[in-house]
């Protein structure tokens, strides 16, 4: 089994810079793993433990600096690894990232059996990438998945959240998945997988790479822009007061009389 695990670096929410376009600054920012993505490469990894014969090749668009995030993920067991990167892909929306990223796997990776992503990406929360991906590849998705339960030839159980609760679903491979968070205790990479992953090589992709022109990708070939983009600044006169219990409910009192909220009987 095949499995193609896309993965997004994510800048460190505290320290978020803006383009002149309104994009994320990506380059020389500190950046963390998108946490969703965490839980898409548990997923795949309980896959290989139940499974005989899975090989998982973890995909990610991004600078040159995100080669640090995916040896880190093929310490945890992964076994090869894609990025995805060149400056024209730059200011790309979910639909040119999807259109990238499938090209990606169509070349690198065309007899895949299974795609896993994260559901969100904490840094546009839009959760269109992973469907995008399934559009351009044309094959079925699952969203909202929680575990993976069985393989059963070529149909793949899982439970995914539903607005009342879980279901039981099944999928007929090639597919693609998108992973909630779920509570688990991630892998931990051993000595010897980080010492393998230092030594593998890293396939790089760029434009050329995958047959993609400028007008296909980055900021020409996305159909949505950031129009503004700002940080949320609360503005309120809030009052503290150090009281106790009687005062506090006796001041309440007054403060909902005084706004109508609270009228005597």
């Amino acid at each position: 089994m095949k499995i193609a695990l896309c993965i997004k670096q994510v800048p460190d929410t505290t320290d978020i810079r803006w383009t002149e376009n309104n994009t994320i600054q990506r380059e020389g920012v500190e950046s963390i793993i998108n946490p969703y993505d965490v839980y898409a490469t548990e997923l795949a990894l309980d896959i290989k433990s139940e499974i005989s014969n899975v090989h998982i090749t973890v995909f990610t668009m991004g600078p040159l600096q995100a080669e640090n995030m995916l040896r880190k993920v093929l310490a945890l067991g992964c076994d090869d690894a894609v990025l995805i990167s060149d400056k024209k892909f730059s200011g790309s929306d979910t639909y040119a990232t999807g259109l990238t990223i499938s090209r990606a796997i169509r070349t690198e990776l065309p007899d895949f059996d299974l795609i896993i992503c994260g559901q969100f990406a904490v840094d546009g929360d839009t959760a269109q990438t992973g469907p995008n991906i399934a559009n351009f590849l044309d094959i079925p998705q699952v969203t909202y998945v929680k575990t993976f339960e069985e393989l059963k030839g070529n149909e793949l159980y899982l439970t995914r959240e539903v607005e009342d609760g879980l279901e039981r679903v099944k999928v007929t491979l090639p597919a693609l998945v998108c992973v909630l968070q779920k509570d688990i205790e991630p892998h931990r990479a051993t000595i010897g997988g980080v010492m393998n992953a230092a030594k593998k090589e890293i396939k790089k992709c760029c434009i050329s790479d995958l047959a993609l022109t400028p007008e296909k990708t980055g900021i020409k070939g996305s159909p949505t822009y950031v129009s503004k983009a700002f940080r949320n600044v609360s503005h309120h006169n809030a009052e503290k007061f150090n009281l106790s219990t009687d005062d506090s409910v006796k001041l309440l009192k007054e403060k909902l009389e005084t706004l109508g909220v609270l009228k005597d009987a």
